[in-house]
């Protein structure tokens, strides 16, 4: 957030910045018909653009917090004037998050590019998923949107390998033999006898 809402100009500086610097293809853009100049700037230098329409996180705030989007006739027009508008200016393809799966259904029907649909149903080009959401990697009690299906539990998983290396280090059954490095057993019994005769001798 403030890397690119100032102006098409910023927003392009940002973008070539991102791409020399942090090596990456392309840049993701939040917002519709507000951000389509900025969009058209940045795909015009020859940036790849994926928008973002629906529930735009940077946003949040201006949209009442994290709520579904395009849940009314006019809140789901709203939306495809939007994806019309970031397709336009030259968005190679388009996140589309927390929109009803039917609305989503429809607005990549009427797109030429690709959706990429997060909490908007089964109806996009494709799907996306925050990894640390998915793998379940984050403490209990934590709040998820509806969308998100936890396919594993890394946070649990994480919690009983710790607890059992804890255990293990008061134990002092870690490290045991197999995780330290051996020494010939001549030079084990050398070391001890030098140690053992006196200070005076382990200045030789």
């Amino acid at each position: 957030m403030g890397s690119y809402e100032v102006s098409p100009e910023q927003a392009l500086q940002s973008a070539i910045r991102i791409v020399k610097e942090g090596r990456v293809q392309g840049v993701k853009i939040e917002g519709g018909e507000e951000m389509a100049p900025t969009i058209r700037r940045i795909t015009q230098a020859g940036i790849p653009v994926v928008g973002h329409v629906g529930l735009t996180p940077q946003r949040q705030h201006s949209l009442g917090g994290f709520r579904v989007q395009g849940k009314s006739t006019a809140g789901a027009l709203r939306l495809l004037r939007d994806a019309r508008a970031v397709q336009e200016a030259g968005a190679f393809m388009m996140v589309v998050e927390a929109v009803p799966a039917e609305i989503a259904a429809i607005v990549t029907r009427k797109l030429r590019v690709p959706t990429i649909g997060i909490g908007a149903g089964n109806g996009c080009s494709g799907q996306v998923l925050v990894q640390i959401d998915m793998t379940g990697n984050f403490p209990p009690g934590r709040f998820l949107p509806k969308f998100v299906k936890k396919y594993a539990d890394v946070w649990a998983e994480a919690i009983k390998g710790i607890e059992q290396y804890r255990d293990e280090v008061k134990s002092r059954a870690y490290p045991s033999e197999e995780y330290t490095y051996a020494i010939p057993k001549e030079e084990l019994a050398e070391f001890e006898r030098i140690v053992e005769e006196g200070p005076d001798n382990q200045k030789r």
